[in-house]
C-alpha cells in the first residue's frame, strides 16, 4: 500500500467529467399522520466521478437514508435518485438489481464475507454468482491496491478485521462499478486497521478512478474524502472541501451547539 493507506494526502486528482450519481429535490417519507417523519427533506447533491464524498451528520439527520436511497436500497418519496444517467425510480425489480450488479459497490460495517471461503473467492463471489467473468487485468490490479496478496487464499477467520473488511472494499471494486457506497466501513476497526481501509478506498478513487461515497461520524475517517457533506433534519446543511480532521470536529461541535440551543 502506499502512503495513503496510513494517513490521508493532500492533493486530490481532477474529478472526471460528469456525476456518478446525482439527487434533485429527493425526499423521503416514513409513515403517515402522527407517524409521519420525513428523513430527507428535498436533498439536491451531485457526486462527481472519480471523487471521494463523506456524508456527515447527527443521528438520525438522514445521512444513511440518502446513501441507501442513491444505492437503490430504498424507494424515494418525491423527487429524483439517478445513478449515472438512469433514473431509479419506476425501475422494475429485475433492472434494479441489475443496476446494483453492474454499476453499484457496497461496503458496510460488518464485513459479510462468507466463512467457508477463501479471500479471492469472496472478492469475486458476486461476479461467479452473476454467471461473469471478471476483467482479469482489472482484478490483478484492485489485488495489488488492496496489499494482500500474500493472503488470497487465507479464509476470513485467518484474517485480522482490518484485512476481512479491504477483501470486502475489493469485492465491491471488482466488478469495476460506477460508484462505491459505503456505510460506516471503518465502524468495527481499530485505529490502524481503519487507517489501512480508508487509505485503500482513498486509493481506489485516485490510483483506480472509482467514486466513493462515505458515510461516517468519524471526523479523522472524513478528512480522507476530498470534499464533506453535513446533513441535519434530512436536509443537507454544509459543504467543507478538502476537510481536515479539526475542521470536520469543529463543524460536528456546531451542531452540538446548534442542537442544545434550538
Amino acid at each position: 500500500m502506499s502512503q495513503a493507506a496510513v494517513t490521508p494526502t493532500a492533493s486530490p486528482a481532477p474529478a472526471l467529467a460528469g456525476a456518478a450519481a446525482r439527487a434533485t429535490a429527493l425526499s423521503k417519507v416514513y409513515g403517515e399522520g402522527e407517524t409521519r417523519v420525513v428523513a430527507l427533506d428535498s436533498v439536491s447533491v451531485e457526486f462527481g466521478r472519480g471523487r471521494f464524498t463523506a456524508i456527515m451528520g447527527p443521528s438520525g439527520s438522514g445521512k444513511s437514508t440518502l446513501m441507501h436511497c442513491m444505492a437503490g436500497l430504498d424507494t424515494i418519496s418525491a423527487g429524483s435518485a439517478r445513478i449515472g444517467e438512469t433514473e431509479l425510480s419506476g425501475l422494475s425489480d429485475r433492472r434494479l438489481t441489475a443496476l446494483r450488479r453492474d454499476k453499484i459497490g457496497f461496503v458496510f460495517q460488518a464485513f459479510n464475507l462468507l466463512p467457508t471461503l477463501n479471500a479471492i473467492e469472496n472478492i469475486t463471489l458476486p461476479m461467479d454468482i452473476a454467471g461473469r467473468k471478471p476483467d482479469q487485468e482489472w482484478l490483478e490490479l484492485v489485488i495489488r491496491t488492496i496489499g494482500l496478496s500474500e493472503r488470497l487464499r487465507h479464509r476470513p477467520s485467518q484474517l485480522s478485521g482490518g484485512q476481512q473488511q479491504r477483501v470486502a472494499v475489493a469485492r465491491a471494486l471488482a466488478s469495476r462499478p460506477e460508484i462505491i457506497f459505503a456505510d460506516e466501513p471503518t465502524g468495527n476497526l481499530d485505529s490502524r486497521s481503519g487507517a489501512q481501509v480508508l487509505g485503500f478506498l482513498q486509493d481506489s478513487v485516485r490510483e483506480l478512478g472509482r467514486t466513493v461515497v462515505m458515510v461516517t461520524h468519524d471526523p479523522m475517517a472524513a478528512s480522507y474524502a476530498d470534499r464533506v457533506i453535513f446533513l441535519a433534519d434530512g436536509r443537507i446543511t454544509d459543504e467543507l472541501p478538502a476537510p481536515t480532521p479539526e475542521e470536520v470536529l469543529d463543524r460536528m461541535r456546531r451542531f452540538d451547539t446548534e442542537d442544545r440551543t434550538s
